[in-house]
């Protein structure tokens, strides 16, 4: 049995999905914190071009984890509704000196 790069390639597929799941939920908790829902744009927009650079992307491992972080962009405008819920539950703080704007 060879061991080679492509030996490898699902464990850094793996790692890749388990980081950049990890890193998006500090960005929701900070995003509502600082700028509240209407940041759901900014998420859309690294979706999208997460999408699209999956698609024309031609390493597999890399549209693979473009793909992952673009639908975790498209699951964080989710997330972030979810957490103005539960700032207004008290479980996070919210952010005094932003205007709430938001209904």
């Amino acid at each position: 049995m060879e061991i080679t790069f492509s030996s490898f390639e699902g464990i850094i597929i793996g790692l890749a999905t388990f980081l950049i799941i990890g890193m998006f939920h500090p960005i929701v908790i900070k995003a509502e914190y600082y700028l509240g829902v209407r940041s759901w744009w900014l998420f859309a927009i690294a979706g999208v071009l997460g999408s699209m650079g999956s698609i024309f992307v031609t390493n597999h491992i890399l549209s693979i984890c473009l793909g992952v972080f673009a639908f975790s962009s498209f699951w964080g405008i989710h997330e972030l509704f979810q957490q103005r819920e539960r700032v207004r539950k008290g479980w996070f703080p919210a952010n005094p000196k932003r205007i709430n704007t938001e209904k």
